[in-house]
């Protein structure tokens, strides 16, 4: 696989609906920001995007290790830098129930370095945005 996609179109006045293979993920502003809160940011999406994948590479890198995970939680918080306003910095904190601390620690520093996303935000990447012609 050479490339992954995801299409978006407009709901309503300010949400986007993204349809990824058979999911849909619904986003918006909060009203207080000019949005009618169907659903989360972009930003919050990026960060649950962040955690996602942090997540999955360390279930697999448990299930490799033959270490059982249960009640893994994942806190993923950006902070905010200015001019232009963007993440600066993303943090996670993990907590296992069933893992002792050092298989733990392992199994994070496995997962941030597998995880496509997070190894993505950490060497920098193009954006480009054009227009697209419409046949027609």
């Amino acid at each position: 696989m050479d490339e992954l996609a995801v299409a978006l179109v407009q709901s309503g006045r300010t949400a986007s609906v993204a349809s990824i293979r058979e999911y849909t993920v619904v986003m918006d502003r909060p009203s207080a920001q000019g949005g009618s809160d169907a659903g989360p940011m972009g930003g919050e999406t990026l960060l649950a995007s962040v955690g996602g994948c942090f997540l999955s590479t360390l279930y697999a890198a448990a299930e490799a290790r033959s270490i059982p995970v249960e009640g893994v939680r994942c806190r993923v918080t950006g902070s905010f830098a200015a001019n232009p306003r963007r993440f600066g910095a993303i943090r996670l904190e993990v907590t296992c129930d069933s893992c002792p601390p050092a298989d733990l620690a392992h199994l994070v520093e496995v997962a941030e370095r597998g995880c496509l996303v997070v190894a993505t935000l950490r060497q920098g990447i193009e954006v480009v945005a054009t227009v697209a012609v419409r046949p027609g």
